[in-house]
């Protein structure tokens, strides 16, 4: 009986430690996007609740060359979705509460700091 008690235990220590590692957050290595260049600035409102896809133009993979977040209010918009469709890479956000967040990316080679374009979404959602 007690071997039985013993075998349970230490499955659920197991089990624990395995769901443990797998809802730990990621910690980010890569370093953040320096400065912007100049770049289009696109302006959008929104209702409180909705969806809101940001397009931005896909890169040949051999270029190296990818779009990364460079500034973002998690507070009034967060994003829901990314997925690559032809020609462009559609991130979608949803409004979550009302203000104004500014949404900028960064276009990076690889994971480094210089950012060679730049696009920011200005929303507004009320």
């Amino acid at each position: 009986m007690q071997k039985t008690t013993l075998h349970t235990a230490a499955t659920a220590a197991a089990l624990t430690s395995a769901l443990l590692l797998a809802v730990t957050p990621a910690v980010a290595s890569a370093p953040p996007v320096g400065p912007l260049p100049p770049g289009q600035v696109t302006s959008v409102a929104a209702k409180r609740g909705t969806l809101v896809a940001i397009a931005l133009p896909a890169q040949t993979s051999s270029s190296g060359l990818v779009w990364r977040l460079a500034r973002g209010n998690p507070t009034i918009v967060r994003q829901v979705a990314e997925r690559s469709l032809g020609p462009a890479i559609v991130v979608v956000y949803r409004a979550a509460a009302r203000g104004k967040a500014t949404v900028s990316y960064g276009l990076t080679k690889g994971e480094s700091r210089r950012a060679y374009k730049s696009f920011t979404y200005k929303i507004t959602v009320s």
